[in-house]
Order: C-alpha cells, then structure tokens, then sequence
C-alpha cells in the first residue's frame, strides 16, 4: 500500500530559506498507526493534523536532499521546459528511491520513490513489501497527468487552487492508495477521462 503522494518544491525558492522545501499538495492515505499509539491517544484533531503536516514535511526535505546530491553528481543542470515539452521535462527528469527508517518519520520502515522534474518534486511513500517497480510506473503516470492537465511547467501554476483534479487522478491511478496494474484498455479509457476532465 502506499502511504502518501505529496507535490513539493526541490530547488532553491526565493521565499524559502536554504535546504527547505515547500508542500504544495500532499495526500495520505489510510489511518496513520503512531497517531493511534498511547503516546499520541490524547492529542487533539489539530494536534493530529500538525503532527501529520511535520511527517509530510520531513520526506519532503528528505527527497530534496536526495535530488540535489543527484543533480550535483550528474552534473548536468536540470531542463528546462516550456509549457507542451511535459514528455521532454518527464523522460530528463532525475528520480531515485529512498529508505525511510522505522520511526524518520513514519512508526515502521518505507520506501520513498520520487521525481524531480524543474523544480517540483512528486513522491510515492510505499510500504517496505510494495512493488517498486509498479510503484515507479504508477508515480510516472502520475507525474505524467498532473503536468499535462494541471500546466505545472508554466508560470503561475495553480496546483494549489487545483488540487481536486489531483485528488480525481488518485481515486483512479490509485484508489486507496492500493497500486494498480494497468492494462492497455485502462491506461486508455483513463487518459480520455483526463482530457475530459481538463477540458472542464
């Protein structure tokens, strides 16, 4: 199962300061288990939310870490696409897999799969047992369809004030959070339902 699909920033932002990064849209998926520990039994809906928000927050910069050490040692600089190149800014994209501790910052051990592609960041939180490779395929698709129907290569993208066209493409990229296997049929009544939809 996966845990979480989050959108954040993975280069430098004028109001960021160094080595932060900024959650621009974030989706957990089923009951988080430490929230229902003895310790955290008492907390309040707030406190949950905020507790959620850090967790959320550290893979985040967790994965801009790990794309920058990628970049810094490809040595080459990411590429920069205009609005209609998604395809282009998708296969250049840098992308890795990371290891996530027991307890940094979920209760058991994950795995973290991401893109960087520009300046944006798309990461998967899996369970350690989950297929990585479908996992890899569900997250291309993903970032596939958020940069094509949500424009997030232009300037003044809006993917705050759009997050229900994300929340659309998880409930049917992956509805509950559970990987999909996807046929040939699927993928392509799934990429007419999302013309469809963009077009609204």
């Amino acid at each position: 199962m996966v845990r979480c699909f989050l959108i954040h920033t993975v280069c430098p932002v004028a109001a960021l300061g160094p080595g932060e990064s900024r959650v621009l849209y974030s989706r957990v998926f089923g009951p988080d288990e430490g929230l229902g520990s003895d310790r955290n039994r008492e907390l309040s809906p707030e406190e949950r939310r905020v507790l959620q928000k850090e967790k959320i927050m550290v893979v985040a910069r967790q994965v801009r870490g790990a794309a920058s050490l990628s970049r810094e040692a490809s040595g080459r600089p990411p590429v920069e696409a205009v609005p209609g190149e998604e395809a282009l800014a998708l296969q250049e994209a840098d992308g890795g897999a990371e290891r996530l501790r027991a307890g940094d910052p979920f209760p058991e051990e994950t795995s973290a799969l991401w893109l960087a592609v520009q300046s944006l960041g798309f990461t998967l939180v899996c369970e350690p047992h989950e297929n990585l490779l479908l996992a890899e395929g569900t997250l291309r698709n993903l970032t596939r369809h958020c940069l094509e129907t949500l424009h997030m290569l232009g300037p003044g993208s809006e993917v705050l004030l759009r997050s229900h066209r994300v929340d659309a493409l998880l409930s049917r990229l992956l509805p509950h959070g559970q990987l999909l296997f996807l046929n040939h049929r699927f993928a392509h009544s799934l990429e007419k339902e999302a013309a469809a939809y963009a077009a609204k």
